[in-house]
């Protein structure tokens, strides 16, 4: 039996119960993985609420590191006894032991631990994509963004510095303003106290930034378009305070015709060629100690409850881990 979080209606963090489920054998293409951590991440919030729907009762989590138990027939790139991690769907990584398809699995350097490895999966891979391939940067750009001090925004602060990007971040305290700039932010604005629009144009002297990456949705939404400069690209990859207002193309020309994206990671790792080669980079930015992953929250897998509570509240940093 295994311990799981399980669903069978959507709601608030109360809707999420503990209980013993039977695991089997891994089926073709597939592989038994036994977590060491789980992580945790605001698309689980997501589909908590039903924002994203499933099919119920239903697991949730989407990134998990540990030791592979049993492999599948047709499984040949992990085997049994791998050290393993993954960001992928089906939702389920909320669990002690789980069976999963394989092809999302990629094997952990030895320098990683499963903690770090948990905590940076989905996290890391977003920050990959966005800075690697969704507006790829060269070096001596000013960009804005969202939730500095986030799980994804203190990634993104070490990996704009390596980079050579000065990056301005949003914050929601003078806290998260010290921390952000710790991990290499260059200006941060606490959201609470400024506009972050009239301090952009500031910064960059009136001419805007040439990307905004944005994680809040309805809150920062139209003010994200207004600190782009002509051409520029607003990258919208989450929703945390709602769904980003409806806008019509207009308000893109009439900006200075500027671009806009709706990513997701999964569809960047659709390929498993560029799940290993995006893993690879990210693997290789921890390793040489240019990105650090902090983990500023721990919960017992049972406390899931607790952990989406603070999450959701915004009291959080860094990135979360579940201990099964």
């Amino acid at each position: 039996m295994a311990k799981v979080i399980r669903i069978s209606q959507v709601g608030g963090p109360e809707v999420m119960e503990y209980v013993d489920v039977a695991v089997g054998e891994p089926g073709p293409g597939e592989v038994r993985v036994r977590h060491a951590a789980c992580g945790l991440n605001f698309i689980d919030v997501y589909f908590r609420t039903g924002v994203y729907p499933q099919p119920l009762p239903a697991g949730l989590g989407m990134e998990g590191a540990g030791t592979i138990e049993a492999v599948g027939e047709g499984v040949t790139h992990v085997k049994v006894g791998d050290r393993v991690a993954y960001a992928s769907r089906p939702p389920g990584a909320y669990c002690d032991v789980r069976v999963m398809p394989a092809t999302y699995l990629v094997r952990l350097p030895d320098a990683i631990d499963f903690e770090t490895a948990a905590a940076m999966m989905l996290q890391g891979l977003t920050v990959q994509y966005l800075f690697r391939r969704t507006f790829p940067l060269q070096g001596g750009e000013t960009i804005l963004f969202h939730a500095a001090a986030g799980g994804v925004g203190l990634i993104a602060c070490q990996w704009a510095r390596a980079l050579g990007v000065k990056m301005i971040g949003t914050v929601g305290s003078d806290e998260k303003a010290e921390l952000a700039k710790a991990h290499g932010c260059v200006w941060t604005i606490n959201y609470n106290k400024e506009n972050f629009v009239e301090r952009v144009k500031e910064i960059t002297n009136g001419q805007g930034v040439p990307v905004v990456y944005d994680s809040i949705g309805k809150d920062t939404f139209t003010g994200s378009l207004d600190c782009l400069s002509p051409l520029g690209m607003m990258v919208s990859f989450g929703g945390a305070s709602g769904p980003a207002p409806p806008f019509t193309v207009q308000d893109l020309a009439s900006r200075g015709s500027l671009f806009i994206t709706r990513p997701s990671v999964f569809n960047y790792i659709a390929k498993r060629s560029d799940l290993e080669a995006m893993a690879a980079d990210l693997f290789n930015m921890v390793e040489s100690g240019k990105v650090k992953i902090d983990i500023n929250q721990r919960y017992a897998l049972k406390d899931v409850a607790q952990a989406h509570r603070d999450l959701e509240a915004r009291k959080t940093t860094g990135s979360t881990i579940l201990i099964p």
